[in-house]
């Protein structure tokens, strides 16, 4: 059996009694911290303040914020009240946001004000004009015809929206007995997260995720890492991805932590947060680890408090992850593997194991998973070394995905087995390696993206006729985007042009780096289309382009 059979909000109120002074949440940079019943107290008042605005248990209340305070405190005020929160990309635009705001049913949706050069309150108002008349809670849209509330984290006031800080004066002064009634009415299986994945279909996939099934994940992991109520974990990575909230703050709670979050990835800020706070765990993609490195302030920080941590989202070089156990003193660094729709992790390595395991595996399968490899084809089991698609299945399997049970039934098969669609290998030890990709995916620093999904936007664009999306081998990244485009006859339309209609309607992860203008597609016998050509002709093309680069630059010394 998995460990706990528990709420989050029933497994937290257990902490705030066992724990009531330690730290739970500590924010370095703005000298902010927040002990176990602090943060309880806070969260109540939100809680409360919602049911009072009439957001209740199976609303569906979507968060679209960087890594500010309050959006945990969103997290767990949802939870105790049986609402399930959707969180949604920063990155995202208005394109992106409109989809998820319908197909997620969100009955309220909480922002900030900006993130980097998106201001999202004029994208708010832009989507949902009837917000600019509206009384508040009283949200009447003709686009949205479940949305009721809009909600700014912050003390500013904005037309038609609730404030974070009205919220929580409001709960504070309601009375206690409908909360209670709500909070003992939940069950640990009910939906308490979506989170939105990519899919082969095209459009994002709402994965609805339930109390049993990131809970217990995130003790699992946390016990991988070895994590007790010492421990101090600096979070970089996004709240909004599994990553943040279910790595991060699943493991702290699960294990009595404390977290560490900054609002956005600055390496100088990660290296400052560990001294101040004296983290004892570090989190990030290899792309993250590799810039804290390389910073030219690296050594005047004291990271001698680090122990553990999780690197995950791409394969760590063997050489990063030596100088991130010598010079970064992780002498316990995991690296897991795992993805949205498994709670997410699936595998991880262990604190003790050696170093060309933990780069050249994913880890070992966490308790209660069961994980097997199949052959695609056939669906027979595979042995020791040979490749198949990795399969899970036990507590961590999703409930489904929103509104889409044929892309459920797709996904997880009649005996409960959930299709990674990576292919793998698994050694005599039990470690597994992952190989490569069944499903058409491209991983750019860490950031999942299916092609489809890039295509059908492009098919938007007046003058293309075609297009197919394919990764593109980058020192940086891993991998970035590459569209090959056939035109409408008679259009004109160039790569700048391609690249600026990408630029505010898209999430920037997603916008193609490259643009290549092609008569016809590589085709098999068959007629599909033959996307690996694709990618040997980019990386053909571009390697002449930089060696003609190369070349002016030699001319011109």
């Amino acid at each position: 059996m998995p460990y706990t059979k528990k709420t989050i909000g029933a497994y937290f109120e257990e902490q705030v009694k066992r724990l009531p002074d330690q730290d739970f949440i500590v924010y370095p940079d703005r000298d902010l911290s927040w002990t176990y019943s602090e943060f309880n107290e806070r969260v109540d008042h939100l809680a409360k303040g919602l049911l009072a605005t009439g957001i209740g248990k199976g609303d569906h209340v979507g968060i679209w914020a960087r890594n500010v305070p309050d959006w945990i405190t969103f997290m767990f005020a949802t939870a105790k009240i049986g609402a399930v929160l959707v969180t949604i990309n920063t990155l995202y635009r208005s394109f992106e946001l409109e989809y998820v705001v319908k197909q997620a049913d969100l009955a309220a949706l909480v922002i900030i004000d900006s993130f980097r050069d998106h201001n999202y309150l004029d994208t708010v108002y832009e989507l949902i004009p009837e917000l600019r008349t509206c009384q508040r809670g009283h949200l009447r849209s003709e686009k949205f015809p479940n949305l009721r509330s809009v909600i700014y984290i912050g003390q500013e006031k904005h037309r038609g929206m609730y404030s974070s800080r009205e919220l929580l004066q409001l709960g504070s002064h309601c009375g206690d007995e409908r909360y209670q009634k709500v909070k003992a009415s939940l069950d640990c299986h009910e939906v308490v997260n979506m989170q939105y994945t990519s899919g082969t279909t095209g459009f994002p996939k709402g994965v609805m995720l339930s109390h049993y099934n990131i809970l217990n994940n995130g003790y699992y992991i946390g016990e991988r890492q070895k994590f007790s109520s010492d421990d101090r974990i600096c979070l970089p990575v996004p709240l909004f991805h599994c990553f943040g909230c279910v790595l991060g703050v699943m493991a702290a709670l699960a294990h009595g932590a404390t977290l560490v979050p900054l609002e956005i990835f600055e390496p100088l800020h990660v290296l400052a947060a560990v001294q101040k706070a004296k983290c004892t765990a570090l989190y990030g993609v290899p792309t993250m680890f590799i810039a804290e490195l390389d910073h030219p302030m690296f050594d005047m920080f004291d990271l001698s408090t680090l122990r553990t941590g999780i690197m995950a989202g791409s394969p760590c070089p063997e050489a990063t992850m030596r100088e991130v156990m010598d010079k970064m003193h992780c002498t316990d660094i995991t690296i897991a593997y795992g993805l949205t729709e498994a709670s997410p992790v699936i595998t991880q390595t262990r604190t003790d194991d050696t170093v060309v395991q933990r780069t050249g595996t994913v880890g070992a399968a966490l308790p209660e998973i069961e994980v097997k490899l199949v052959d695609p084809e056939t669906g027979a089991e595979c042995g020791v070394g040979e490749p198949g698609e990795l399969c899970c299945r036990g507590y961590n399997v999703m409930k489904g995905y929103y509104n889409l049970p044929e892309q459920t039934d797709a996904a997880i098969d009649a005996d409960g087995w959930l299709h990674s669609g990576d292919q793998a290998e698994v050694d005599a030890d039990g470690y597994y390696k992952i190989t490569g990709r069944i499903k058409d995916m491209i991983i750019r620093g860490g950031e999942n993206i299916y092609p489809r999904e890039i295509e059908e936007f492009l098919y938007t664009m007046e003058g293309v006729l075609d297009v197919q999306v394919v990764g593109i081998p980058d020192e940086k990244y891993g991998e970035v985007i590459g569209a090959f485009i056939i035109k409408k006859e008679g259009s004109d339309i160039t790569e700048a042009d391609v690249i600026d209609f990408t630029r505010s309607r898209i999430a920037s992860y997603k916008k193609p780096k490259h643009v290549f203008f092609i008569e016809a597609y590589p085709m098999t016998a068959s007629g599909k289309i033959q996307k690996y050509k694709l990618r040997e002709m980019a990386a053909e093309q571009i390697g002449a382009e930089e060696s003609m680069f190369a070349d002016k630059e030699e001319e011109n010394a």
